[in-house]
């Protein structure tokens, strides 16, 4: 595992040369060998098209490649960090939730409208999250960020998961999802967003939840 977990808001990966990693700017708290830096241009591992894809749905946050020989520490605004561990599936996150990643790792973006059409979109325009989310596929592990801490809660066939949009921040696995609400819509004129939807997810997978409403 190329992480370990110093706190809950501090992560160390081990580089070792002929491989890479990437990271967020400015997620670099310290660091011991010689390791390099380098503002990524090329989209990371899935290209010049993915990264083109990720501007247009404005999921392209800034990265660094970092390569070399040593131990970097990772941490970003205070934000709890969790560490998923990916074996050949696909983890759906948004990009400004990353913190680091295995350079492993294919990079892509998925258009979350397509899963739920019209409501699709609404979740979209209304709770502030966007239409489209960055996706990583492969053998590796992923640092996210995420406020309160996080739990992974199991979703299957016969049980879906309904989150709060606001406390959404990555899932994995064989999962579509859809924005529901028991409210109609007369009596969503004047409230809040997160309280009037619920993100209903189902199929097979994991949907990491975080402790908070707030987002980063």
């Amino acid at each position: 595992m190329p992480f370990r977990e110093i706190n809950s808001k501090m992560v160390e990966a081990r580089i070792v040369p002929g491989q890479r990693m990437f990271s967020q700017r400015g997620a670099m708290l310290a660091y011991k060998g010689e390791v390099t830096f380098t503002p990524n241009m090329q989209g990371g591992q899935g290209g010049l098209t993915s990264m083109i894809g990720r501007r247009v749905a404005g999921e392209a946050t800034p990265l660094m490649t970092v390569e070399g020989s040593g131990t970097v520490m990772f941490g970003h605004g205070g934000h709890h960090i969790q560490v998923i561990n990916l074996s050949g599936d696909t983890l759906c996150v948004e990009a400004d939730r990353l913190l680091a990643f295995d350079g492993t790792l294919e990079q892509g973006t998925m258009f979350m409208g397509s899963q739920g059409g019209v409501m699709g979109m609404v979740r979209g325009q209304v709770t502030g999250q966007g239409l489209f989310t960055t996706t990583l596929k492969g053998h590796g592990a992923v640092a996210v960020m995420a406020h309160g801490g996080v739990i992974e809660l199991p979703v299957t066939p016969q049980r879906p998961v309904h989150v709060d949009p606001q406390a959404y921040v990555a899932h994995h696995g064989d999962v579509r999802n859809k924005l529901s609400t028991a409210l109609g819509w007369r009596d969503m004129v004047g409230r809040g967003s997160g309280e009037a939807f619920q993100l209903e997810l189902s199929g097979n997978g994991a949907v990491f939840v975080q402790a908070s409403e707030e987002k980063l």
